[in-house]
């Protein structure tokens, strides 16, 4: 099923979500450009209308295509992700239409690493409870408390070693820590010699880590990866960080690990309720994790949240959707 587009018609492009100016422009250079210039996302409803007569679309984390999308948008040829982890995308229905995509591999990691490091150093140190403390009004001096595990003679487990399990692993250098981790691909000999890392199991790296640090895309194989029976083997008081995909962990679960004292903290830039794909995602954050404010670090999804890289991340994604959009086009004869 190919559509045959005159090179002398300017194609429709949607931008779904916010980007800056210049995204826009770059791209009405070329097309016809309907774009989402609020901080807020298209509601499904007004999404569809906008997308209708798309020939491309430039997409978002809160986006989710499924086939009944893909049904309403006919003309679609071309998607191209703002965005590296797609499990809110159909890719298997956007093949059985031939509509092409891209998204961003690389761009996404290293600022997603740098505030995983935050968020373990704020949680090994105490910092979430002393901040509150201090707040209080309370704070008379130097007293012997909000002692911590620190990071210094800790073990820390990372699940996954992707790229931004990578990204993390390089930041980590020189902590003083013992870094382990589970991936079923192993990496060479080299590479975990200059990163200082040791691959074990997953068991190990669960049983053995102070801290312990999520890397991994979600899939069926990764929904609740962190569940009860996982948390439960945890060593006492360790710390739990996910800058990956919410749905990766049970928060109800962690919840009760937090307040039992088997988890000593927990660190979330994602959380289930964005996890749009699935169909029984919760609709929002638990209130048994958001009332545990001295043993957790909780950001709106900020991992890449760098103006300059997400201005970058925008527009690599907008040369990828006019690569793909003129991929497309054949003159008409």
């Amino acid at each position: 099923m190919t559509t045959l587009v005159s090179h002398q018609q300017r194609p429709h492009l949607v931008v779904t979500n916010y980007v800056q100016e210049e995204v826009i422009d770059f791209l009405s250079e070329f097309a016809r450009v309907t774009a989402n210039r609020s901080r807020e996302p298209w509601s499904r409803r007004s999404l569809l209308e906008a997308a209708a007569d798309a020939d491309g679309l430039l997409m978002f984390m809160p986006d989710c295509v499924d086939a009944d999308f893909l049904d309403h948008c006919p003309r679609l040829r071309s998607i191209a992700g703002a965005l590296r982890g797609f499990d809110n995308f159909d890719l298997s229905a956007c093949d059985a239409r031939e509509i092409r995509y891209q998204f961003i591999p690389n761009l996404l990691a290293a600022p997603t690493a740098e505030l995983t490091v935050a968020m373990l150093i704020s949680l090994a140190r105490s910092i979430p409870a002393g901040d509150a403390f201090v707040r209080t009004g309370q704070f008379p001096g130097w007293r012997p408390n909000f002692y911590s595990k620190g990071v210094i003679n800790s073990t820390v487990g990372i699940v996954g070693m992707g790229q931004l399990g990578l990204e993390f692993a390089e930041r980590m250098r020189g902590f003083g820590a013992t870094l382990l981790y589970s991936d079923p691909i192993r990496l060479d000999r080299q590479s975990e010699q200059r990163l200082e890392l040791q691959h074990v199991e997953f068991n190990d790296v669960i049983e053995h880590s102070d801290h312990l640090v999520l890397m991994v895309p979600l899939t069926n194989d990764t929904l609740h990866l962190i569940n009860a029976d996982v948390l439960a083997r945890c060593k006492p008081g360790a710390v739990l960080i996910n800058p990956c995909r919410g749905s990766v962990v049970d928060e109800q679960a962690v919840v009760r690990a937090l307040q039992s004292g088997q988890l000593g903290g927990y660190g979330a830039d994602v959380f289930e309720m964005e996890d749009w794909a699935r169909q029984d995602h919760p609709g929002s954050i638990p209130q048994g994790l958001l009332d545990q404010r001295d043993r957790t670090v909780l950001t709106p999804h900020i991992g890449s949240a760098v103006q300059s890289i997400r201005d970058d991340i925008a527009m690599t994604a907008a040369r990828n959707l006019k690569a793909l959009v003129q991929s497309t086009l054949t003159p008409i004869r």
